[in-house]
């Protein structure tokens, strides 16, 4: 059986992304796992990165991964002015936005680690900025990268800004417990399906070491 390659990968799951959102008037997508690891940042970047390749389409990637934000550390080696900036008002929203040199592609990275993670999710400052990435391009895909699920109440709090949120797993890594818990935890919000990471079937392919599948918010993929 051939398999594709990283970039054929991801350009599956941005047309069954795509699908999903467009069907139902989405724009929106939180994207988390289980537990720390399994690949959801670069995941979700890669993502990104394939959703802009599509014509007439942006894209902005937000960091909001308040605990442990690292998508900084996939665009440049010096800190990067980030989120936290804008929560404690150092710094105003078109000050951090950056543009990895990816026509369509917006990022909002993180830099550092906030203690109260949770409550910065939900406070004013923050809901009034998704509502101004949500709302001032009406072409634009927000992506949310968010904290793992099981580690805090990060997700919970922030979920409602999300029109659907997207499950990242790592096969022989994430559990059958882990995933039924997550599903309950995520009960009444939309999911459009999970990403397996890593799958031994596809050790060949760069970057995140292969994809998996993509499934409905009925099964696991």
């Amino acid at each position: 059986m051939t398999y594709p390659d990283a970039a054929e990968a991801y350009k599956i799951l941005r047309t069954q992304v795509l699908q999903r959102l467009r069907l139902n008037g989405w724009r929106t997508l939180g994207i988390t796992a289980t537990t720390q690891g399994n690949g959801k940042t670069l995941t979700s970047l890669n993502l990104a990165i394939s959703l802009a390749m599509e014509v007439n389409q942006t894209v902005l990637l937000a960091d909001l991964d308040l605990r442990r934000p690292s998508l900084a550390t996939y665009l440049a080696e010096e800190r990067l002015n980030g989120l936290s900036d804008y929560l404690i008002g150092r710094y105003d929203i078109s000050e951090i936005l950056i543009n990895p040199g990816i026509d369509r592609l917006v990022i909002l990275p993180g830099n550092e680690p906030l203690i109260n993670s949770s409550e910065q999710l939900s406070s004013p400052r923050m809901v009034q900025l998704v509502e101004e990435l949500k709302t001032r391009y009406p072409d634009r895909i927000v992506l949310f990268d968010l904290p793992p699920l099981l580690v805090g109440d990060d997700v919970m709090a922030f979920a409602p800004n999300c029109d659907a949120l997207m499950l990242v797993v790592e096969e022989n890594k994430t559990t059958s417990e882990e995933l039924h818990r997550a599903f309950e935890l995520l009960e009444g919000q939309n999911i459009i399906g999970t990403v397996l990471n890593k799958s031994v079937y596809n050790v060949g392919a760069p970057g995140y070491g292969g994809y998996g599948g993509y499934g409905g918010s009925s099964g696991y993929a």
